[in-house]
């Protein structure tokens, strides 16, 4: 959540940027409450102040008139208490509701756009592939090959799912020690997250605001959620904790199966394994301090980037506007690959830095050299979402015999150079 000093001093700025973002926020109404709370906790702390002095006089040798008196007005003072202490809790629930409601504000440069209409290219990479034949989609070259079961997948679990086979399973396992081996000299750590997470803890990560929970599945009869990517069960790791500011940053590569249940997107992408219910994903999260924010946001497209031109993969890094941030997320970035036979770039990789917004909620703080306490800021990236890269990877490596050669840094991972037309 934002700091309630931030919105009491910058309302204005608070409703504006929530605009911006297609959030309607009755910011009056919040610092209407705001200053309703603050008197009843004067009340509360002003009314046990007194109940601790009836306290000590009752513990008093008094005689039996003022004790008698005393006893009655404890009585008085406890039941004005009890409804001071219940208006305060009503009152602190209400403002907490709008508070949990407001997104976070997006990085003053970043561009302001209703919806990914709105996103800036900032760079094109690499010569987009020129074939001297008739490219073949992803999908008929893994037919052709026996690398994509969508059929079967369909039988057994509906629509989008799929099942990845042969070379295919191999390349998958390719991308994911090759990203682990990146990402692990670079400073992060391994880790396999759980899939599972409580509802609260979505709901402090900021997922479940305004809708965005018709996303995610979740099991009603265990009241768990499945993560959409290894990020939602990584950010919460050090909740109320405090970390050493001397050992920061510390960075994790997540890799996990992610599940969404692609609300909204009905009759977009249904065809093959790029919009489905189920994928696997390495992920890279980052905990740093604030002034190291957006310098780590930087290193962390830096290592998408590498990640991508390892892959022999033309693509473009687009500067996502106001209305396609994300609800928690201050800036973000998408590395978009370029898909010959659409003819177009489709997103592969995205990187968000969402500053202090959800350690607030998960309330882990650094504490710093000199002894101060504060927030830390959160940011992730995709390493590589396996379905997605694939496509990139068979597409763009494709050859006129229908053979499918594979990046050369995969290729010591993989143990073959080609996947072979018989």
């Amino acid at each position: 959540m934002l700091d309630i000093e931030y919105i009491r001093n910058n309302p204005e700025k608070v409703e504006k940027d929530s605009k911006n973002k297609g959030i309607n926020v009755d910011v009056e109404k919040l610092l209407e409450l705001d200053k309703k709370y603050k008197k009843a906790l004067q009340d509360v702390e002003s009314l046990r102040a007194q109940r601790n002095e009836i306290t000590k006089l009752l513990s008093s040798d008094s005689g039996a008139d003022q004790r008698a008196g005393h006893l009655k007005k404890a009585e008085i003072l406890k039941s004005n208490l009890q409804k001071a202490e219940n208006f305060m809790k009503g009152t602190r629930a209400e403002l907490d509701e709008i508070l949990l409601s407001i997104p976070n504000m997006a990085f003053d440069d970043v561009p302001v756009g209703k919806d990914e209409g709105g996103n800036v290219v900032l760079r094109q990479e690499g010569k987009k592939t020129d074939f001297k034949f008739e490219p073949k989609d992803y999908l008929e070259l893994a037919k052709e090959h026996d690398l994509i079961d969508i059929d079967r997948a369909s039988k057994i679990s509906g629509s989008r799912f799929g099942y990845l086979k042969n070379e295919a399973v191999i390349l998958e396992f390719a991308l994911v020690r090759f990203a682990m081996d990146t990402l692990t000299k670079e400073g992060f750590s391994p880790v396999v997250p759980p899939v599972l997470i409580r509802p609260e803890v979505m709901d402090k990560l900021g997922y479940t605001a305004h809708g965005a929970d018709e996303d995610i599945y979740r099991l009603e009869k265990d009241d768990l959620y499945l993560v959409g990517t290894s990020e939602q069960s990584i950010v919460p790791y050090f909740a109320d904790e405090v970390l050493n500011g001397e050992e920061l940053p510390k960075r994790f590569a997540g890799f996990s199966t992610c599940f969404r249940r692609e609300a909204g997107s009905y009759g977009k992408d249904t065809r093959g394994i790029l919009r489905v219910h189920q994928f696997d994903k390495v992920e890279m999260v980052s905990f740093v301090s604030p002034e190291k924010s957006r310098e780590e946001h930087e290193f962390l497209l830096s290592l998408q980037e590498r990640l991508v031109r390892a892959l022999e993969v033309p693509y473009q890094v687009v500067r996502m506007c106001t209305g396609d941030l994300g609800f928690p997320m201050a800036e973000k970035f998408d590395i978009e690959s370029w898909i010959p036979s659409e003819g177009k770039y489709r997103e592969t990789h995205s990187t968000s830095n969402s500053t202090d917004f959800q350690t607030r909620r998960l309330n882990t703080r650094i504490k710093t050299a000199e002894g101060d306490k504060k927030f830390a800021h959160i940011l992730n990236g995709t390493a590589y979402a396996v379905g997605r890269t694939l496509i990139a990877i068979i597409e763009n490596h494709q050859d006129k015999d229908g053979n499918i050669r594979i990046p050369k840094a995969l290729q010591k991972y993989t143990g073959f150079e080609i996947i072979k037309n018989s």
